[in-house]
């Protein structure tokens, strides 16, 4: 007989937490009106994460294929919210940078993220959230550790 996977595994369950926390910012970002599909408002906040990051920065830390990147981008860009500039170090790489035009529509996006996110922990003390973010912090520098590029884990 075949062992059944734990549905309360850690992998399990942060990824349905993820799944079920973008489709709420999803849902949250549509009803807005901003007129930004969900994938656009997220390819905007990770712009501007960053003054200026490479496309294939933001598509790597999207977890998405830079030619989907891509396509965001060209209709952030048509609308002004971005720009695409050759990178001085290798004119071959794109730079992405936020406009001032995309302030209203960031501040918009934050907004409606930060409700979500005191929707989704208000059941939490100011103490367990604080530990909640530690432990996953102490999780995320595992995995980063473990990248075969650091030289570690089983693969490398």
């Amino acid at each position: 007989m075949l062992t059944k996977p734990d549905p309360d595994a850690l992998g399990f369950l942060l990824t349905d937490v993820s799944r079920l926390l973008r489709g709420e910012l999803e849902r949250r970002i549509v009803a807005t009106g901003l007129e930004l599909t969900p994938a656009e408002a997220r390819t905007l906040l990770h712009a501007a994460h960053g003054e200026a990051s490479r496309q294939t920065v933001i598509a790597e830390r999207m977890g998405v294929d830079p030619m989907t990147l891509s396509g965001n981008l060209d209709r952030l860009e048509a609308r002004g919210l971005i720009r695409r500039e050759p990178d001085p170090r290798d004119r071959r790489a794109k730079i992405v940078r936020v406009t001032d035009a995309a302030e209203p529509v960031l501040n918009e996006i934050m907004r409606v993220s930060i409700e979500m996110r005191s929707d989704m922990t208000a059941s939490f003390s100011t103490e367990e959230l604080a530990q909640f973010r530690a432990g996953l912090k102490r999780i995320q520098r595992a995995l980063l550790d473990m990248r075969q590029d650091c030289g570690k884990g089983a693969s490398a």
